[in-house]
């Protein structure tokens, strides 16, 4: 502290105490005061009760990326008066006029519309799909990078969007299928995937495939398996992993098919349009999933 450079020629203690009233330090032996000011770190307002007092803050609310503004909007009344009621002058009624002028051409613009737009999106799509708030300001943040890049002319804002959430989903090993997504969103898979590639070839992110065994809880509760046939699923992916059977495989249609094969095996009656319809992985590519898992590596689950 400044304070004890000042004193410390003359004064051989360092009891510093603090002055709430004045913001100042002093030396509780010399006297001497610091010239640099404390920061008062306590409540704006005083409150009725003790839990009042505390939630009294000096901040405000904390930013976010998923607000257009990132939560640091400016209310501006159109009445031309102050805080206790009196008519403003005529230069500071000019002044005001052209603040809001400013104010409501900001937010007018098209950059803060398409925000507006994407992140009212975001904030449905996070409820259907049961996004983490971390997942959520990742997205909002690279929508932004995009909008940044000035890709998005010529593009749907929604598509756009819903491709990110895809992105920040993979970057986050926060399993949800494109079908998921596509569904939330409200578009059809092919587009999402098309905006998804060309996101990936902009923004140079290449983001790793999911492992099939993050959706096979997922799916084995929709379709009602006992937890003995999802044990027996996991050890067949398990299996399937180390002889390379699920190299360059949709995650979750390895999943299916492996809960489908986990079903046969303990009798359990669950057909295969049930698990389709849980796993929006067609029948057939369920049929032809298992074919192949049983011909590579039958012999080892059966052991």
């Amino acid at each position: 502290m400044l304070a004890e450079l000042v004193h410390q020629k003359n004064c051989k203690k360092n009891n510093m105490i603090m002055d709430a009233d004045t913001g100042e330090l002093a030396c509780s032996n010399c006297g001497a005061v610091s010239l640099e000011k404390i920061i008062d770190m306590t409540a704006e307002f005083s409150g009725f009760s003790s839990e009042g007092h505390y939630n009294n803050s000096r901040v405000g609310m904390k930013t976010s990326l998923k607000m257009a503004d990132r939560g640091l909007s400016t209310i501006m009344e159109s009445q031309d008066k102050d805080s206790s009621g009196k008519r403003l002058s005529s230069e500071n009624r000019r002044l005001f006029y052209r603040l809001r002028i400013w104010d409501r051409n900001s937010r007018s613009s098209i950059s803060v519309k398409s925000f507006q737009k994407a992140f009212t999106l975001l904030d449905g799509m996070s409820s259907k799909l049961g996004l983490p708030e971390s997942v959520i300001e990742e997205t909002a943040y690279l929508f932004r990078k995009i909008a940044a890049k000035k890709i998005l002319a010529g593009r749907s804002t929604s598509a756009v969007l819903c491709a990110s959430v895809y992105m920040t989903c993979r970057l986050t090993d926060t399993p949800r299928t494109l079908h998921d997504v596509a569904n939330a969103g409200n578009l059809k898979k092919k587009h999402l995937q098309r905006i998804y590639r060309f996101l990936i070839k902009e923004l140079e992110l290449y983001p790793e495939t999911y492992n099939p065994r993050e959706f096979v809880t997922r799916v084995a509760k929709a379709v009602g398996l006992p937890e003995k046939t999802e044990r027996l699923a996991f050890k067949i992916l398990s299996i399937s992993e180390k002889n390379n059977v699920s190299t360059s495989k949709n995650p979750m249609a390895m999943a299916a098919s492996a809960i489908n094969l986990a079903s046969v095996m303990n009798n359990e009656k669950i057909t295969q349009l049930k698990i389709s319809e849980a796993s929006g992985i067609s029948a057939v590519t369920i049929r032809d999933r298992t074919k192949e898992i049983k011909e590579k590596i039958g012999g080892e689950v059966n052991g």
